[in-house]
């Protein structure tokens, strides 16, 4: 028999895909995982037994938090990486280590095909796509639910002939949860107007009293918090979450171009990878200089964008992560932080690297390293080439 490895999450649709393989397609299924940090012990193993209910040939989580980390959150902090200014690209990051890692292990196996559970209708297809293509161009790709326009009605009712019957009811919401956030999808998300109510997000606001927080980082990577070092980035990251989250802060609607040209619109809640990105932007504004700043927010905002639409392999990307590696060398220091409920406060930093002292003189205050007529002279030269276009054509409107 040949081989198919499944992109598998145990959701209705890719449940759907370990039946029809088998029975209609005669392949021998082997379900894989890629966790990118979001699933906790107890949801792998529900997702382990639904795939050896679905009588898959094999089954295999694959462990790919620290590949996320080192290949697209590292750069996505060192970038302050917000698509739209408002979108921590939670989602759609994650796809890049979940499909390389699926592709490699098929290939691993000696795989002669390879399938996912995407629709036609959104991203996730396309990335899938580009990277299965690239990783392993000589395997062929199913994507089931796409080539034959299913209705989740008809994918039950398949299920339910074939013997399988999980409780696959719909949520009014559906949640992609993450190590660099959460997406929030529903009825609300499909309109222009609305907004997601409370209970819609899986984190709830259970911490009402401030709290002053102090993030540490070094050479650009968040390492530590309230005095904490963590050698272990993901740990970190998730350590903060946890503090974090129970304000019910880092919530917001995006809305965003997709790769296929429709507009999208989807709910979000990413508390710790806010907290990470602003205070560390906050940092960046003290330790950088204007045009570090400057070409550092051409750069990221393309990075982002490329990452999000699944570009990751192209290798423009990799010279990109080297100008961004290289502009964290002096990103070093505490940045303090008040969490309250739905909100946090980005107080101040300590840094050796700070450039603001008092030293060098006080913004609007005093001046310690330049006289009266330095600035007079200043002036002048500074406005020499504006002074000159006027003397010849005339005086401004």
């Amino acid at each position: 028999m040949k081989k198919v490895v499944l992109a598998f999450s145990g959701g209705l649709d890719t449940s759907y895909c370990a039946i029809y393989l088998a029975k209609e397609m005669g392949l021998e299924v082997h379900a894989a995982l890629a966790n990118t940090g979001g699933f906790s012990p107890e949801e792998l193993e529900r997702i382990e037994r639904r795939a050896k209910g679905l009588g898959v040939k094999s089954y295999v989580a694959l462990d790919v938090a620290q590949d996320y980390y080192r290949h697209a959150i590292k750069y996505m902090v060192f970038g302050n990486v917000l698509k739209n200014g408002t979108y921590p690209i939670s989602v759609s990051s994650e796809r890049i280590s979940q499909a390389t890692a699926i592709a490699k292990y098929a290939r691993s196996i000696g795989a002669d095909y390879l399938c996912h559970g995407s629709t036609g209708a959104g991203n996730d297809q396309v990335r899938f796509d580009m990277i299965f293509d690239i990783m392993a161009p000589e395997i062929e790709v199913i994507a089931l639910i796409r080539e034959k326009r299913l209705s989740r009605e008809e994918e039950i009712a398949y299920l339910r002939s074939h013997g399988v019957d999980f409780d696959f009811k719909k949520a009014e919401y559906s949640i992609n949860q993450g190590l660099w956030g959460t997406s929030v999808g529903g009825k609300e998300t499909l309109t222009s107007s609305e907004t997601l109510p409370e209970e819609a997000y899986p984190s709830q606001l259970t911490q009402t009293e401030p709290r002053r927080i102090t993030l540490t980082f070094e050479k650009g990577e968040f390492v530590g918090l309230d005095g904490k070092h963590f050698e272990d980035r993901v740990e970190a990251i998730r350590a903060l979450q946890a503090v974090a989250a129970p304000y019910a802060i880092g919530r917001d609607m995006h809305i965003g171009d997709t790769i296929i040209g429709i507009k999208g619109r989807v709910g979000f809640e990413a508390a710790a990878p806010m907290v990470i990105i602003k205070a560390h932007h906050m940092l960046e504004k003290h330790v950088l200089t204007q045009w570090q700043l400057f070409w550092k927010d051409q750069i990221a905002a393309f990075y982002g964008n490329h990452l999000h639409e699944g570009q990751y392999y192209d290798p423009v990307m990799r010279d990109m992560e080297a100008m961004l590696e290289k502009s964290q060398r002096n990103v070093t220091g505490d940045v303090y932080v008040e969490l309250h409920p739905y909100r946090f406060v980005l107080v101040g930093i300590k840094s050796e690297h700070d450039l603001m002292s008092n030293k060098f003189g006080a913004y609007g205050e005093t001046m310690s390293d330049w006289t009266s007529d330095d600035v007079k002279g200043f002036g002048k030269i500074f406005g020499n080439q504006n002074r000159i276009y006027y003397k010849v054509n005339g005086g401004g409107e």
